[in-house]
């Protein structure tokens, strides 16, 4: 079996209006530096079965093009305040690669049909410290279209999410992400009502 890449994401999550100007990242714990945008058009297919067995684990299987991690995902059950991560290449043509099935195999057997597709045009901006990448800020304008019954839905909305040089204690990340929350509400964010782009896609 190819052995998949691992990462643990550890996010959170913002609604935000069209034209809200970005956060101003100044009072941010251990970040003396964010990049330039960089523009990614993502476009991604999620799987379930047809009794939704992989939503009820709380795991999500989705093919994705675009942006430096495009291939096979899935998304395991949250665990704390992470949740794993496992990515394959794309491989030829659209079918399920063998690894995934085997992977997806824990949760179901079932057969997978397409449930959501999710067309974003993403810029992503790095927030760095002395020891690198402390995380990565998303700005999403995201396009959705529920599959089951061709309902279309459109948001935008923000990510921060961790990096390789992110606080490693608790307490640490939780004043990094106190400072996060505080620079989004100052510029007109708000807490996310929604748990994953899935999940809004789907209307929940």
């Amino acid at each position: 079996m190819t052995e998949p890449s691992r990462t643990v994401e550890v996010e959170r999550k913002y609604d935000v209006d069209g034209e809200t100007p970005l956060p101003v990242w100044e009072a941010i714990p251990g970040v003396d530096a964010v990049t330039a945008g960089e523009a990614r058009a993502l476009d991604a297919q999620y799987f379930d079965t047809a009794d939704g067995d992989l939503a009820r684990a709380g795991v999500a299987l989705r093919r994705r093009t675009g942006g430096p991690d495009e291939g096979w995902h899935v998304k395991g059950p949250r665990e704390g305040d992470g949740r794993l991560e496992l990515g394959w290449p794309l491989g030829e043509g659209d079918e399920l690669p063998g690894a995934v099935a085997d992977t997806v195999s824990a949760w179901t057997t079932a057969p997978l049909t397409p449930l959501a597709r999710i067309r974003n045009d993403r810029t992503a901006y790095l927030l760095t410290g002395p020891a690198g990448v402390v995380a990565e800020f998303v700005d999403d304008r995201v396009q959705a279209t529920d599959l089951r019954g061709d309902v279309q839905r459109e948001w935008r909305e923000w990510e921060m999410e961790l990096g390789p040089a992110a606080p490693a204690d608790d307490e640490a990340r939780a004043a990094f992400f106190d400072a996060v929350e505080r620079a989004v509400l100052a510029a007109g964010g708000r807490e996310s009502a929604s748990g994953s782009k899935l999940a809004r896609a789907l209307g929940f």
